[in-house]
């Protein structure tokens, strides 16, 4: 009897397993019937799943009344699995070192379901408060982290449903081999962000720095921008990435 049951234990997972499909594919919280049609189910049907979801913290429900989400632990698997990304492990300790030479926060960006997404923060001596933490999606116009994945990655960026940077800023972006912000999305505060690539020339991250506008240098030629850069040559390097002449 275990074994005639254990396929129908499968076919279930699959089935609820559409509706975590249909949340991840849309990148935006759906309404039950949405979200259902999107799956291929009734409501009714679909509405059980949901409540094991909910449970498990896979999927999340504004105020208990309103469209599905994906939940904390979704996020907290999708970060695992992008941790895990080679790029990450090797820029781990570089963005450490970063933070202690610089006297910044240094961060560690990849693309996400939703745009650049923050996977790894090392702070500064003198930590910024803003929305810097793990999980972070960064605006892809108005953040250094942004710009620099418009630029490389111009389209994925472009199937999001947001501002895009102009075509001037992403060539700046280009020519100085790395994107700044000076009081972008909040005042008093600026980012400078650089490119690392892989073998196939495919941006796979960025090297963030963030501090006080103040006391940060956001000139291309300047003292930290030529540390970002050359840290992400080197990581492009051990990822196999050649530089064009």
């Amino acid at each position: 009897m275990k074994d005639a049951k254990a396929p129908r234990g499968i076919q279930s997972i699959e089935v609820g397993g559409q509706l975590l499909l249909a949340l991840a594919h849309h990148g935006r919280p759906m309404a039950l019937k949405d979200l259902a049609r999107e799956a291929g189910m009734t409501p009714a049907k679909a509405h059980p799943y949901l409540v094991s979801f909910i449970k498990l913290g896979l999927v999340e429900q504004a105020d208990g009344a309103g469209p599905y989400g994906l939940g904390p632990l979704a996020l907290q698997l999708g970060l695992i699995s992008l941790q895990q990304y080679d790029p990450v492990r090797l820029a781990t300790p570089v963005i450490e070192d970063l933070a202690l030479r610089l006297g910044h926060t240094v961060a560690i960006a990849v693309w996400g379901t939703r745009g650049p997404t923050i996977v790894r923060v090392a702070e500064g001596p003198a930590p910024v408060h803003i929305s810097m933490r793990h999980g972070t999606v960064m605006s892809l116009a108005g953040t250094a982290s942004g710009r620099l994945f418009a630029t490389w990655r111009a389209d994925d960026a472009a199937l999001l449903a947001e501002p895009l940077p102009d075509a001037r800023a992403t060539a700046a972006v280009r020519e100085a081999g790395l994107a700044t912000s000076r009081d972008g999305v909040v005042a008093g505060v600026s980012a400078a962000a650089a490119p690392v690539f892989d073998a196939a020339g495919r941006l796979v991250l960025a090297l963030t720095a963030i501090g006080p506008s103040a006391s940060f240098d956001t000139a291309p030629d300047g003292t930290l921008a030529l540390a970002l850069r050359e840290a992400a040559q080197v990581l492009s390097q051990r990822l196999g990435h050649q530089r064009p002449d």
